[in-house]
């Protein structure tokens, strides 16, 4: 028993020799004959409790350290299949998406929640990160806001976590798309320019980050700062490309920053560049997709409503909202075609061509 103490450096009650040390040591008996504790063994018998303490703290941290159950093709194997989710979020319509989100999300929470090496551990945030993004952006779309909000400040938290910098400035920018479409406007201006600030140098998140700064200037008004910052983006974008594939939600292709240049010469009123852009982006975009067309039609739509053609934009938003598949008409869509009727000067907006496209936007869901 004595060597067995000092092979695994522990006192015998942990190898289960409690009663036969206690009827010993009760009888006042010695150890055999030629057998001499060691220092180890003679310290454990003293029984000291911070002796046992400090053994006892050191064997658990030994334990944690050997415990990673996260092997590196296990977690490639994790990270290819949330790229496939980011594929799919791209022409997946919001709400059957949300429910393989949080299964991914739920599989990665449940290996964060072991003790991992720091690399594991800073790559798991990094996932955590893009799949709460993801599920914000889903039920932004669907016009669960305050739940988006909740997400996006989960997501927010977890890049951060990951020390990743151009992940913390990616998650930003997205986050920006929130008040930029329900308000207030100014936290997408704040959201979007600390983006910009972390990203630094050339990137296409650095080029995605100035696009968002453009449109939400343009919206606040702010013509100089929107001229500015759509500079920035542009020759950001052109050094750096889209950063990734086209299908690819945490990419940004071309033909997006397409769609946030249109929404920022749409706001600045310069309808006829607008266009050009508009026309541009819809030869970029395959026919299984999400809901940008739809919003760059919409803005075509305002386009026309700036142009003091109020019937022609009325019918093109109507047309172009039928349109959409049930899957993909969801609140923000109505959102964005509600602009149309705002952008129409008020003294139509009671016109025949308005009412009707009002009265198709009240519709309930299964008479659209």
């Amino acid at each position: 028993m004595t060597l067995l103490c000092e092979l695994y450096e522990c006192i015998p009650k942990e190898l289960g020799f409690a009663d036969s040390v206690a009827q010993v040591t009760g009888a006042g008996s010695k150890l055999a004959p030629g057998i001499r504790p060691s220092p180890s063994t003679a310290s454990a018998y003293a029984d000291d409790p911070f002796d046992e303490r400090v053994d006892a703290a050191r064997r658990t941290v030994d334990r944690t350290l050997a415990t990673s159950t996260v092997s590196a093709s296990q977690l490639d194997r994790l990270d290819e299949r949330i790229l496939w989710a980011r594929q799919q979020y791209v022409y997946t319509p919001p709400a059957p998406m949300l429910a393989s989100l949080l299964d991914y999300l739920s599989e990665v929470s449940d290996l964060a929640r072991d003790r991992q090496p720091a690399t594991v551990q800073s790559k798991l945030s990094e996932l955590t990160a893009v799949l709460s993004t993801l599920i914000a952006d889903a039920l932004m779309k669907l016009g669960k806001l305050a739940r988006s909000r909740g997400w996006y400040d989960t997501a927010l938290n977890a890049a951060d976590d990951s020390g990743n910098r151009e992940l913390r400035a990616r998650v930003r920018a997205q986050a920006a798309m929130l008040p930029f479409y329900y308000g207030p406007i100014e936290a997408a201006v704040s959201l979007s320019r600390s983006a910009r600030m972390i990203a630094r140098g050339p990137s296409a998140t650095g080029a995605f980050a100035s696009a968002a700064e453009a449109r939400a200037r343009a919206r606040l008004g702010d013509a100089e700062g929107a001229e500015e910052a759509i500079r920035y983006a542009t020759a950001m974008f052109e050094q750096s490309g889209p950063g990734g594939a086209d299908a690819d939600a945490f990419s940004f292709p071309e033909r997006r920053f397409l769609l946030y240049k249109s929404g920022t010469l749409t706001a600045l009123g310069r309808t006829n560049q607008a266009r050009q852009v508009q026309a541009q982006a819809l030869e970029m975009y395959p026919a299984k997709t999400g809901i940008d067309p739809t919003l760059l039609n919409l803005e075509a739509a305002i386009c026309l409503a700036l142009d003091r053609c109020p019937a022609e934009a009325c019918v093109l938003a109507g047309t172009i909202y039928l349109g959409v598949p049930p899957a993909h008409r969801t609140p923000i869509v109505e959102e964005r075609a509600r602009d149309v009727i705002s952008s129409l000067v008020p003294q139509v907006r009671a016109s025949r061509a308005a009412r009707e496209f009002a009265e198709i936007l009240a519709l309930q869901p299964g008479e659209k």
